[in-house]
C-alpha cells in the first residue's frame, strides 16, 4: 500500500469500473481509482471513493436500477443505492468534520482507519464501514453473472472447500446465521479462503477487540433486511439463493489475486 500522500493524489484521476470493465473518467462521482485503470484488481482494491473537494462521494452504479432482475428488483436497488448507501455517505462526512483534523489527515483513506478503528468514534465506525461495504457490493454483482469461479481463486475453493457446491452451502449458511443485521463474507485470512460474518457495518479489514473476522475481503453479501425485504419479505434465504445468480466472479478473482 502506498503512503497517503500518493495515495491522495492519484485518488484524484479516477477510473469507473462498470460489470467488470473500465468505461469512463470522473473526478466527482468515482468508483474504484488506480494508477493504473488498465487492471481491475487495481480499480476493486481502491475503495475510497473521494470527490475533487476531498469529501467521500456516492460511487456510480455500475449498472441500471433493473439490470440484476429478476434476482435484485429494481425498486430494491434504487432505495438500496440512493437512499441507504447515499446516507452513509453524508454521515460519514459529517462525522469527519468533527474529528481532529490532524487524525483525519493522516488517515484519509478507509483502509487506513479502519486499521486504527479504535481511534475513531462509532459513527465513522458505522457510516465509514456502510460506505466501504456497498461500494464494494456492486462492483461483486453484474446482469449475466453467477455461474462458477475460474482461474485461481476456483482452485482455491475447490481446494479449500472440497467443491463450489460445498462452498455454496457453507457461504449461504454464514448468511442465513448471521442475526439481525449484517453481511456475509469469504476472505482470505493467512492465506487461507475462509468464510464468515460480521454485525451491521463492520467489515474483515477493521481493527476491533475480541475475535471477529478478520482478512482480506473477496466476496461479500449484504443481510441486512433493506437489501431484500421489498421482493423477499422475512424469506432471506430466497434472497441469498438469488445472489448466486448475480456474482461478479471476475471482480471476485480481480480481489483474491490482488
Amino acid at each position: 500500500m502506498e503512503n497517503n500522500n500518493t495515495r491522495r493524489n492519484f485518488l484524484k484521476q479516477t477510473a469507473i469500473l462498470s460489470t467488470g470493465t473500465i468505461i469512463g473518467s470522473s473526478l466527482f462521482n468515482t468508483a474504484f481509482a488506480s494508477e493504473n485503470p488498465l487492471k481491475l484488481e487495481n480499480q476493486i482494491s481502491e475503495l475510497d471513493t473521494l470527490d475533487f473537494q476531498g469529501n467521500y462521494s456516492l460511487p456510480k452504479l455500475p449498472y441500471a436500477y433493473d439490470a440484476l432482475e429478476p434476482h435484485i428488483d429494481k425498486m430494491t436497488m434504487e432505495i438500496h443505492y440512493s437512499k441507504h448507501h447515499q446516507a452513509y455517505v453524508t454521515n460519514l462526512n459529517k462525522a469527519i468534520e468533527t474529528l481532529d483534523k490532524n487524525l483525519v489527515e493522516h488517515s484519509k483513506s478507509l483502509e487506513s482507519i479502519f486499521g486504527k478503528m479504535s481511534k475513531f468514534p462509532e459513527a465513522i465506525r458505522n457510516n465509514g464501514g456502510g460506505h466501504y461495504n456497498h461500494s464494494l457490493f456492486w462492483s461483486l454483482m453484474k446482469p449475466n453473472g453467477g455461474g462458477t469461479p475460474k482461474g485461481k481463486l476456483g482452485d482455491a475453493i475447490t481446494a479449500t472447500f472440497g467443491s463450489f457446491d460445498e462452498f455454496k452451502k457453507q457461504f449461504s449458511d454464514a448468511s442465513m446465521k448471521r442475526f439481525g443485521s449484517g453481511w456475509a463474507w469469504l476472505v482470505v485470512q493467512d492465506g487461507k479462503l475462509v468464510i464468515g460474518s460480521t454485525p451491521n457495518q463492520d467489515n474483515p479489514l477493521m481493527s476491533l477487540r475480541g475475535k471477529g473476522l478478520k482478512g482480506k475481503p473477496v466476496l461479500a453479501l449484504d443481510v441486512w433486511e433493506h437489501a431484500y425485504y421489498l421482493k423477499n419479505q422475512n424469506r432471506r434465504a430466497d434472497y441469498v439463493a438469488s445472489f448466486w445468480n448475480v456474482v461478479n466472479w471476475d471482480a471476485a478473482e480481480a480481489l483474491f489475486n490482488s
